[in-house]
C-alpha cells in the first residue's frame, strides 16, 4: 500500500511539472511533511508540499519561466503557492527559525536540508522524499509513525515555547491513530502550557485547529482524556472555559457542540 501512496504521489500530474521544471534548473526539489506523513498512515494525500534548495525569488522566477501562476503573500518565510490546474502546491526554501517567540519567527534561509528537518515540529513531519523516490528520514519519524506516537523534534517545552500552535498540531496527530499513544513525560509538559495558549493564539485561530481535529480518522482521540476516554482532554476543557468567559459564540455553537457529540 505505502509504495502504491508513493508512487501515486511522485506521479502526480501538477507535482510532477513543478519537479520536473525545477530539476531541469538544477535545483533540489524534495515532498515534504503531510503528504508523506499521510502516507505511512495510509491515507492518500491531497495537499502537496515541497521543500526547495533555493531562496524564494529564484523559486519565482522558474514559476514565472515557465508560465505557472504563483501567490507569494508567504514569501517572507520562503513560502511560494504555486497553482497549476486549480490546484495548489506550496513551495518552500530550506530554513532555519530563530527569534521564536508565540506564534512570531524570524527566518535564515540555508542550503541544509538537515537544519530545515529540525525546524520542523515532530519527527513525523522531517520526511522528504526525492522526485525518484530516495526518502529521507532525519529523526526516525518512520518508527514514529509505526508506533502510533507523536514525537517532538528536541526538547518539547522549548519546542512549544516557539510555538505555541505545536500543542493544538500534537493533539490533532493523535486522531490520525486508532491507539492513543502518548510518550512518557509529554502529559505534564502539555498541561503546564496549555494554560498560556489564549496569550498567543486568539479565538478563532483555536476553532480553526479544533475543526481541522474532527477531520481525523479517529478524532476522538485529539478530544480525549489521555486516561478517561469518557470525559475531555485538558486542552479542550480550557478552550471551552475561555470561550464562554468571552461569549464566543460562533466557537460555541459552530465547534464545540460538534466536540460534544463525540462524546454522546
Amino acid at each position: 500500500m505505502t509504495d502504491k501512496l508513493i508512487n501515486n504521489l511522485i506521479h502526480n500530474e501538477g507535482a510532477m511539472h513543478i519537479t520536473q521544471i525545477f530539476t531541469k534548473e538544477n535545483i533540489d526539489i524534495c515532498f515534504v511533511g503531510g503528504c508523506l506523513r499521510n502516507i505511512f498512515i495510509g491515507i492518500q494525500s491531497y495537499d502537496i508540499d515541497f521543500a526547495i534548495n533555493c531562496r524564494p525569488e529564484d523559486t519565482v522566477k522558474v514559476l514565472q519561466k515557465h508560465n505557472i501562476k504563483f501567490e507569494d503573500y508567504g514569501r517572507k518565510y520562503g513560502s511560494i503557492i504555486a497553482n497549476i490546474n486549480n490546484k495548489k502546491f506550496e513551495i518552500t526554501s530550506l530554513r532555519e527559525d530563530f527569534n521564536q517567540k508565540g506564534r512570531d519567527t524570524e527566518v535564515k534561509f540555508t542550503n541544509d536540508w538537515l537544519k530545515d528537518a529540525l525546524r520542523r515540529d515532530f519527527t513525523l513531519n522531517a520526511l522528504y522524499l526525492t522526485p525518484s523516490g530516495q526518502l529521507y528520514d532525519y529523526f526516525n519519524g518512520q518508527n514514529d509513525l509505526a508506533n502510533h506516537q507523536i514525537r517532538f523534534i528536541g526538547d518539547i517545552e522549548h519546542r512549544i515555547q516557539e510555538d505555541y500552535i505545536r500543542i493544538f498540531r500534537f493533539y490533532r496527530f493523535l486522531g490520525c491513530f486508532k491507539d492513543l499513544k502518548i510518550i512518557n513525560g509529554y502529559e505534564s509538559v502539555l498541561c503546564k502550557y496549555i494554560p498560556k495558549i489564549k496569550l498567543y493564539i486568539n479565538n478563532d485561530v483555536m476553532r480553526i485547529e479544533i475543526l481541522k481535529m474532527l477531520k481525523n480518522p479517529y478524532k476522538k482521540n485529539s478530544l480525549r482524556d489521555f486516561h478517561n476516554p469518557p470525559l475531555k482532554n485538558d486542552l479542550i476543557k480550557k478552550i471551552k472555559e475561555w470561550w464562554i468567559e468571552d461569549n464566543y459564540v460562533l466557537g460555541i455553537e459552530k465547534c464545540m457542540n460538534k466536540v460534544d457529540k463525540c462524546f454522546i
